[in-house]
């Protein structure tokens, strides 16, 4: 099992300063699966269905000059490691020097005071008088029957909603999310094929929300029925939707709905919200443009599932 490449400046600043913030917020136990064609972080994919799942993805010639992969999994190799260590690392190295190409590779090395060799993730990097290497500890890596495992839970992990709705300015969630994170413990989230997005935080002695309307829709639309009336509440809409097949309603905690906001440290462009009926949880697609364009950046994707609650709640 081998693996050994050099990160590009774009790889280096892509996940010094964008992904491995996000993602250490997320939660700082992550998955590291190499492949020949990309490289994947993967939070809680093989846990329980009650947290927060996330999976970003990089193509390698994004993050890489050149790399070289070898195991008995089909060129795959899967571990764990620290988020906050690996970042720590990166730093480091990028320290020392900004012009000399950074070396990353699987190690095996003896820690002090033990007698068996440990697996590590080093980066290695040289400067004009000084070098530096920073050694990451990492799991043992999967076995294959894992990592075959592992590859199922991405596919499954795959499946979209039928319909998702587009948040083009995160900050206005966020700002949200900031002034009834103390409110109370469970949000419920209503998607319409209309192009609505509703958030209600209720508890006995208050209810308050937000909504959304008119939004970007992927997949199935709808027009609102035409003997609406126009001065519904927000919540009276959604149960209109939801009663005509044309809406769905989960309810997830403010923490997990709020720690999935902290993706917007990857400077993602926008995010898609829909409901998945079959698995039911609240997934959350980001979505990221080539600079200076609007067409989406293939070289990148990030998505997270948040696991629901209470199911069809009204």
């Amino acid at each position: 099992m081998k693996f050994k490449a050099f990160l590009t400046d774009n790889g280096i600043s892509l996940l010094e300063k964008r992904l491995l913030p996000a993602l250490d917020k997320l939660d700082r136990t992550c998955v590291l699966y190499l492949t020949p064609q990309h490289t994947l972080f993967l939070h809680n994919l093989l846990s329980s269905s009650t947290v927060i799942q996330s999976v970003a993805q990089v193509a390698n010639p994004a993050l890489f000059l050149e790399h070289r992969i070898s195991s008995q999994c089909d060129d795959r190799i899967a571990l764990t490691l620290d988020t906050s260590l690996l970042l720590r690392a990166l730093r480091s190295v990028v320290t020392i020097s900004s012009s000399c190409p950074v070396q990353i590779k699987l190690v095996k090395k003896l820690p002090p005071s033990t007698t068996q060799p440990m697996p590590f993730l080093s980066f290695e990097t040289k400067g004009r008088n000084s070098a530096v290497i920073h050694d990451v500890p990492i799991s043992k890596p999967f076995s294959r029957s894992q990592v075959l495992e592992l590859q199922a839970a991405i596919d499954s992990s795959q499946t979209l909603p039928k319909t998702l709705v587009q948040i083009p300015y995160l900050n206005q969630l966020m700002s949200f999310m900031e002034r009834m994170r103390h409110v109370g413990d469970s949000l419920n989230v209503g998607v319409s094929k209309y192009g609505d997005l509703h958030l209600e935080i209720s508890t006995p002695m208050i209810t308050l929300g937000t909504e959304f309307q008119r939004l970007l829709v992927l997949g199935e639309r709808a027009e609102p029925p035409a003997a609406s009336d126009p001065g519904a509440s927000p919540g009276k809409r959604m149960e209109v939707a939801i009663q005509g097949g044309d809406g769905l309603m989960v309810q997830v905690t403010v923490k997990n709905f709020t720690k999935s906001l902290s993706c917007h440290l990857a400077k993602p462009d926008c995010a898609f919200y829909g409901i998945e009926e079959q698995s039911g949880c609240l997934v959350v697609v980001f979505q990221f443009f080539i600079p200076g364009t609007r067409i989406t950046d293939k070289a990148i994707s990030l998505h997270c599932r948040i696991p629901v609650i209470d199911t069809g709640c009204n």
